[in-house]
């Protein structure tokens, strides 16, 4: 098991100025009820979304295990009819499918042109846009995307982060999300933006030994509820049942920091990303000297990291 266990907070009928002024600043996860997101929580059924969703093509992770892993891939991509998806996910045995039957399906839908486009629900479903309405608790021009996430009962997302902030805004069916601050990265075993430890109720801690130090910030997630999840919070999703969310990122820092070329809203602030290079090439640069002296004057690097970079504001 990992370490300690952290309830996420939750707020009844938080007014967006309260949001702005006293929580958004914590940075810290939040759970938001009593928003008011439109009729979508009542009217996003099966058959209704099957209906307004009709036959438009989406391409979808389907996969013959609960745990998505998506360092190893062990799920394959294939194209449904939206209707389709939606009466396949919603099912626990499928007559029709492509590795089982009892295969899971999770969509996170995409733009037009993935390449070039980001996701944005009013624009790949406009016959449901009058139906949700997001929180106003950013401004318009900090807006990013908003995608359409339906998953499988008892599908289970892996361990990453993001760099953008973003509500996930729960519309139908319930989740258990499993949050990890960023100052506990170094216990997560991270591959790129992901965490290698896929089963993080029961992990190998004879191969994952420091996870067990990692605070878990915990909460479960219902029709109507909202979870605040600021940028660089790792997060861990289990579909308790089928359901259908949307996420709504927007931008925590000026656009001129995020790649131009980001169309998800997870590839590093390219300051980040420079000075990851810039990493790379000094390593490349001690692994001229013998073993003694790289060991020393690494640890000298990572002595003037910690003074000059780390933060004291922050859990």
């Amino acid at each position: 098991m990992a370490g300690e266990r952290v309830p996420v907070p939750r707020l009844e009928g938080v007014s967006a100025e309260r949001f702005k002024q006293h929580l958004y600043p914590q940075r810290k996860p939040l759970v938001l009820r009593g928003l008011d997101l439109g009729p979508c929580t009542s009217k996003w059924t099966v058959d209704y979304l099957s209906h307004v969703g009709g036959t438009r093509e989406v391409k979808v992770h389907v996969t013959a295990v609960a745990q998505m892993d998506f360092i190893s891939k062990n799920f394959v991509y294939r194209t449904l009819p939206f209707n389709k998806l939606i009466q396949r996910a919603a099912e626990e045995k499928h007559e029709e499918f492509f590795i089982s039957e009892d295969e899971k399906y999770y969509l996170r839908s995409l733009g037009e042109d993935p390449r070039k486009d980001v996701a944005d629900i009013r624009k790949q479903f406009p016959l449901l846009e009058g139906d949700i309405k997001f929180p106003k608790f950013f401004e318009e021009e900090q807006f990013f995307s908003s995608v359409f996430r339906i998953s499988s009962p008892g599908l289970q997302l892996w361990t990453h982060y993001d760099v953008m902030d973003n509500f996930l805004i729960q519309v139908t069916g319930k989740k258990h999300i499993t949050l990890f601050s960023p100052r506990d990265a170094q216990y997560l075993y991270l591959s790129g933006s992901k965490s290698e430890v896929v089963n993080i109720d029961k992990p190998d801690l004879a191969k994952y030994p420091l996870f067990s130090k990692a605070r878990r910030h915990e909460c479960s997630l219902e029709a109507g509820d909202v979870l605040f999840i600021p940028a660089l919070w790792f997060h861990n999703v289990i579909s308790e049942e089928f359901g259908v969310g949307v996420n709504v990122f927007w931008k925590h820092l000026p656009s001129e920091c995020y790649d131009k070329t980001d169309m998800y809203g997870n590839k590093d602030p390219t300051a980040a990303s420079r000075a990851v290079q810039i990493l790379d090439r000094a390593l490349k640069t001690l692994a001229e000297l013998p073993e003694e002296y790289q060991d020393f004057y690494a640890r000298r690097m990572v002595l003037h990291i910690q003074d000059k970079a780390y933060s004291n504001n922050f859990e």
